[in-house]
Parts: C-alpha cells; sequence; structure tokens
C-alpha cells in the first residue's frame, strides 16, 4: 500500500505518484462476478445534466460487491486481493465451502489464504462479519449497516474506519469518521477491521489528463468567468465577485461554503448523538 513517485522525466511526471500495487495478488477479475456499466455523462434519465464535469473515462466492468455478507455460518477462504476501478478500496476474492465465489471490500492486513466467517457467534477477528451486539466496545469496523439486512452503507472507502463507541439498549453508538457519532440499532452488521489501501489519500494524479481517464471533466473557476456567466465573474484583474468582497457561491447563487444543506427536521435527527462540527 505504499505511494511511488515517478521521477520528473517529463513536466507530466513531476508530481505524479501511484500506488505500488505490492498487495494485489491476481490482475484478472472472476468473470462470473462482472458485470455491464453504463455511462451517464452526468446526465439524467431526461439527457439534462444534473452533474457537472463528469464524462469520457476509461471503460469499467462492475465487480458485484457482497455488502450484505448473508452467507451464515459458511467459512470462506481469502482466493485474491485485488483492485477495483470502481472504489478506492481493494476487494478480496472468497471461496465459499460450498462453491459460492463472492467479492468484499478487503480489510488493512487481510491476505490469501486467511478464513472469514459471518454470522452471530463468530470469532471478533480481521474481516469476519457479525451483528453490533457480539463486537466489543473500542473495536475498529467497517462495512456498517444502518439497517439490518440492508447491507453496508458506512465506512466503505480507502483507509476509513468506524469505532464502536458504546452499546446500549436496542442501540450501540459509532464514531464516523468524519467525528459524528450516531446511533445504530445493535443488530446491524459490522465487518471487523479498517478498509485497506489507507494510502490512497495521498495520491497526486499529477496531470490533466490522469482526471480525464477516471471521467473527471475541465472545471473553469466562477472567478475566471465574466459577470454575465458567473456571480464571481468580472472585476479589474482577480477580485473576489467583481471587486465586491462576496461570499464564493455556485453559478446558481447557492453558497458554496458554510451553508447548511440539512433539513432541520430531518427524522434520522434523533440518532445523531454528536455532530461532526
Amino acid at each position: 500500500m505504499a505511494i511511488r513517485k515517478l521521477r520528473p522525466m517529463t513536466p507530466a511526471t513531476r508530481f505524479y505518484s501511484i500506488s505500488t500495487f505490492e498487495e494485489i495478488t491476481k490482475t484478472v477479475p472472476e468473470k462470473s462476478l462482472l458485470r455491464k456499466l453504463k455511462k451517464s455523462g452526468g446526465r439524467n434519465n431526461l439527457g439534462r445534466v444534473t452533474s457537472r464535469h463528469r464524462g469520457g473515462g476509461h471503460k469499467r466492468r462492475y465487480r458485484l460487491i457482497d455488502f450484505k455478507r448473508e452467507k451464515h455460518g459458511v467459512s470462506a477462504r481469502v482466493a485474491a486481493i485485488e483492485y477495483d476501478p470502481n472504489r478506492s478500496a481493494r476487494i478480496a476474492l472468497l471461496h465459499y465451502g460450498d462453491g459460492d465465489k463472492r467479492y468484499i471490500v478487503a480489510p488493512d492486513g487481510l491476505k490469501v489464504g486467511q478464513s472469514v466467517q459471518s454470522g452471530s457467534g463468530v470469532e471478533v477477528q480481521l474481516g469476519n462479519a457479525l451483528p453490533l451486539l457480539e463486537i466489543p466496545v473500542g473495536t475498529f469496523i467497517h462495512n456498517v449497516e444502518m439497517r439490518p439486512g440492508k447491507g453496508g452503507q458506512l465506512g466503505r472507502s480507502a483507509g476509513n474506519s468506524l469505532q464502536l463507541m458504546a452499546k446500549e439498549g436496542d442501540f450501540a453508538q459509532l464514531k464516523l469518521p468524519s467525528g459524528e457519532v450516531r446511533k445504530v440499532r445493535v443488530n446491524c452488521y459490522a465487518t471487523v477491521g479498517i478498509v485497506s489501501n489507507g494510502d490512497h489519500e495521498n495520491i497526486s494524479l499529477g496531470k490533466a489528463g490522469r482526471s480525464r481517464w477516471l471521467g473527471i471533466r475541465p472545471h473553469s473557476r466562477g472567478m475566471a468567468m465574466n459577470p454575465v456567466d458567473h456571480p464571481m465573474g468580472g472585476g479589474e484583474g482577480r477580485s473576489k465577485s467583481g471587486g465586491g468582497g462576496q461570499h464564493p457561491e455556485s453559478p446558481w447563487g447557492k453558497y458554496a461554503k458554510g451553508l447548511k444543506t440539512r433539513k432541520k427536521k430531518n427524522p434520522s435527527n434523533k440518532y445523531i448523538v454528536k455532530r461532526r462540527k
């Protein structure tokens, strides 16, 4: 999981860094677990751009990930650690005792040949999935369900983990990567460990073309535009919104920094013990 910096032989490689991929043990994905992935280009079902600066990028195939870990009581052997172009974390290929094959989000430190299980009563060890009720307080976990049986939704990206802070009645208190402390039902499943590829956040793309490989198109700053094109455009030379020192905002006048977008009467407010700010 180390980062390799290239020698600056060209301007493009001057700030270029890339993962060493030393934990990858298999480069060809499992064919039965692949699906087609259609690109939207940031358009919705009406063909209108709803997410700007998307499009292009390298062709990908989706890997079916088992976020539910619903094969309870069946032991699985880790057959390979693989790269997944659709997420920042690495994925692990599991071979179950009954012949089934599935991908899971690989925790940091998981090795080929290790045995993992899911279900109530399994041992609290790396890669095992079990209810929050049976996990000791203080344990770092990932791929945590928000509703029982829905599948893991919290703590799935590279280097992320949640810490089990307390258990009280029907709820457990979890500290999220943002610092928020939130209640989740104790019968929700979670996987023990920290998500792999923690060095992902230290990678520098190094050149514009590498953003295009990822499907990210160029983004012009509002300050570089004319007043007719953006609220922050215009002014003699560089100026904050035409020299007025205006708060940064979107092309449609929504404040870009500090504006609270969460609904005040959001039903899930009752599950938040401590805000992230």
